[in-house]
């Protein structure tokens, strides 16, 4: 198979409309009609259940519509590979690190200060991203490295280094009668029908499904318990961030949360080797 054919499905398959994916790749609905009956041909199987009126994806469509958008990521991804090593030989920045914003921010400053002391450190561009941002960047290339949070992010693929381990809070609005608990347990904050937990979004940039407001970053989310609007179960960390109209309490059977930090596995980077080595050290 070739990417632009991969292109082409996708398009057709998010699109489930050949006029519209036509209209979206630039080209005439003819003969993208006739690259997708190529495609479907060359591979034996039927990817697109067409009528008069509905497109829709057979089973098979829908393993390759998974397949073809990894496929093409990676592609995209050792492009911008490609490149930035060539910017490295050229002396130009080397390495750009991905991280959730509003988490792991003191261990972040800590881990930048102790790179930046180390002889020869090449210069790191941040990218401080939205919920479940980071990973993808990582993923698809925009980013050489990334602080993740198991369980939240996934790590499979990608080769990481164990940095902190913590428990997890209930953050409340300042007031409410859970505050004043010691400790709380994930029935207490789950249960809450006036404050329900936020839905974050997905990689593929859906929403999880639920009753609770949609939320796109901490700023947003803590703007909304404050208002209360909404609670959430956060690493234990995140205390350093809360402001005043805002209260943590120990939920003591969450899953505790362990930051990592994360590379492809194929990266040679000696910049990158060195800030792995002071992120472990630290």
């Amino acid at each position: 198979m070739e990417t632009r054919e991969l292109r082409y499905f996708v398009a057709v398959a998010e699109e489930l409309h050949f006029g519209r994916a036509a209209q979206r790749l630039g080209i005439a609905q003819p003969p993208l009609s006739r690259a997708i009956g190529q495609l479907e041909r060359r591979l034996g199987v039927e990817l697109l259940a067409r009528t008069s009126r509905v497109v829709a994806l057979t089973e098979a469509g829908a393993v390759l519509l998974r397949e073809a958008r990894a496929a093409l990521d990676a592609v995209a991804a050792a492009e911008r590979r490609t490149r930035r090593a060539a910017q490295a030989t050229t002396g130009q920045p080397g390495l750009v690190l991905a991280a959730k914003a509003g988490a792991s921010g003191e261990l972040l400053s800590q881990l930048l200060r102790a790179y930046a002391a180390e002889p020869d450190a090449a210069t790191v561009e941040v990218l401080l991203c939205g919920i479940a941002e980071q990973e993808r960047l990582l993923r698809d290339g925009r980013a050489d490295v990334a602080l993740l949070h198991r369980p939240y992010d996934s790590t499979v693929g990608l080769d990481t280094e164990e940095l902190r381990t913590e428990g997890q809070v209930a953050v409340l609005p300042a007031g409410h009668p859970l505050t004043g608990r010691s400790h709380l347990r994930m029935a207490d904050v789950t249960g809450l029908p006036d404050l329900p937990t936020p839905r974050w979004p997905c990689p593929d940039g859906a929403y999880e499904d639920g009753p609770g407001p949609q939320v796109r970053d901490a700023t947003q989310l803590y703007q909304l318990i404050a208002l209360g609007r909404a609670t959430a179960v956060m690493p234990e960390s995140c205390r350093a961030q809360l402001r005043d109209d805002l209260a943590a309490v120990p939920v003591v059977d969450a899953p505790p949360v362990t930051t990592v930090i994360a590379w492809p596995p194929h990266s040679r980077s000696r910049a990158l080797a060195q800030l792995i080595r002071t992120a472990t050290r630290l």
